[in-house]
């Protein structure tokens, strides 16, 4: 099973597919002063919950770019139900290799994924192509709330320089060039709410799936998972999206 795959299964219930709620994720496009003639791009853009949000909110239009066809069609639903389909559009594709025209986008956004350009520096360097002077990046980061012990890399699956601390980040968007004017962080009812619902839902579908091949890798999944937030990533692990230019 691949990981688009086990994703797929464990956000089956997500609406947004990352340590936000929902307020949060408006509170965000108000820290963004959106305004309703401006287009976003949205590399993996999981169900396209942010740019449907803000497509009604704010009247944006823009463009999602997501690998998975299961969370686009999620994706086009939401559009439908929120009647803002008509100003966007999501294509299915590999967003680190997405060709989107120069300096097109007010907004260029990349929210927890920045594995797509092999890391944070990578991830910005290809979402900068895009975006026309004077626009916002987005991008959705973890970070260390205090240095972890090494087996947190493991429990957590990452390496000791995937992620560093806040001050760290801040160093890493000055060596991009790039100027931090916002950001809105996860607290730890975000986290909850985000982590908690993915168990739920994997053993809801382990109940419903016990023949299935996949189900004894889902179970193990839900194992370590479980255990790597409760011992590791509930203290050490921060997530926010920060705004810049």
């Amino acid at each position: 099973m691949d990981v688009i795959e086990r994703h797929e299964i464990a956000e089956a219930d997500h609406r947004v597919l990352n340590p936000f709620t929902d307020a949060k994720l408006m509170l965000l496009g108000e820290v963004c002063r959106l305004q309703h003639t401006q287009r976003q791009l949205d590399l993996a853009c999981g169900k396209g919950e942010m740019l449907a949000r803000w497509a009604q909110r704010f009247g944006i239009s823009g463009i999602g770019v997501d690998i998975s066809g299961e969370f686009l069609d999620a994706a086009r639903r939401r559009a439908d139900e929120l009647g803002v389909r008509d100003g966007l559009e999501f294509v299915e594709a590999d967003a680190g290799s997405y060709e989107a025209e120069p300096a097109t986008f007010d907004v260029v956004s990349c929210i927890g994924a920045t594995w797509i350009g092999g890391g944070l520096a990578g991830t910005l360097e290809l979402m900068r192509r895009p975006l026309r002077a004077g626009g916002l990046l987005l991008v959705g980061e973890p970070f260390w709330n205090e240095p972890p012990p090494e087996e947190a890399f493991v429990a957590l699956e990452c390496g000791p320089e995937d992620f560093t601390s806040l001050g760290g980040t801040l160093d890493r968007f000055d060596a991009a060039g790039l100027e931090l004017v916002e950001m809105v962080l996860a607290d730890g009812d975000s986290w909850e709410r985000y982590v908690a619902t993915q168990w739920w839902t994997i053993d809801q579908w382990i109940g419903a799936h016990r023949d299935d091949p996949r189900a004894h890798e889902m179970h193990d999944l839900l194992v370590r998972w479980r255990r790597a937030h409760l011992e590791y990533g509930r203290r050490y692990l921060g997530w926010g999206v920060f705004v810049l230019r």
